[in-house]
């Protein structure tokens, strides 16, 4: 009796601190789960966004394979040169300078999304017309170019005013070099051979030398 007296307490308590014990590690498991989610799959989406951005516009490149195609990877590529020396230039922090040894101001990431953004509404304006449809896949587009370049602020690589200059100086050299090809280099583009070679050389040329520049600063390495 003594002995069922002292262990059915003793049972009692292990069957206690067990269901504690399992709530508590339940919970745990719980807010682990919700924070990978949460942080881990934004950081995964950030890193994959220039290629991504890069992708499409090799995809756009391949599909398309004529004279508008090579102008819009020269832009591409102008688009990045142009982020990088501003960068040289305004030597602007970034918010952790830890994460990152060069400077933040303007964001490539954001300038080189919303080159492609306004690129892609302004060829859907031009090719469908404005209608409801093309009213539709703009906003996502540009909703998809703003949440992309929004990751570039809530991971700490740069502030909003970076992010926000890139954009605009993206976008407005967007709107420039889609103008000038329907200006005046489509024309010239048709009448000429030379300008067809000139286009082309240019486009490889430049292509290739940000490519040349991406390896050797690393494949990893955040622009």
């Amino acid at each position: 009796m003594t002995v069922e007296l002292i262990r059915t307490p003793i049972l009692k308590n292990a069957t206690s601190n067990d269901h504690e014990g399992f709530r508590i590690s339940h919970r745990l498991s719980s807010e682990f789960r919700a924070g990978f989610l949460s942080d881990g799959l934004e950081y995964t989406i950030n890193k994959m966004s220039k290629w991504l951005v890069a992708a499409l516009f090799g995809a756009l490149i391949i599909w398309k394979h004529d004279g508008e195609a090579l102008w819009i990877a020269m832009g591409c590529a102008m688009n990045c040169w142009l982020a990088i020396a501003l960068k040289n230039i305004l030597n602007h922090k970034r918010p952790i300078s830890t994460l990152r040894s060069d400077p933040g101001m303007p964001s490539s990431h954001s300038q080189s999304i919303f080159f492609g953004v306004l690129f892609v509404i302004l060829s859907m304006v031009k090719y469908v017309g404005l209608n409801g449809n093309t009213v539709v896949a703009g906003v996502l587009t540009l909703s998809s170019g703003s949440y992309l370049s929004w990751l570039r602020v809530s991971n700490k690589f740069h502030t909003i005013s970076q992010v926000l200059v890139g954009a605009v100086v993206g976008a407005i050299f967007s709107a420039l070099w889609f103008q000038a090809w329907y200006a005046f280099v489509l024309q010239a583009f048709t009448a000429s051979f030379g300008v067809r070679i000139a286009v082309f050389l240019g486009s490889a040329s430049l292509c290739v030398c940000f490519l040349l520049y991406i390896f050797k600063n690393g494949l990893t390495e955040e622009l």
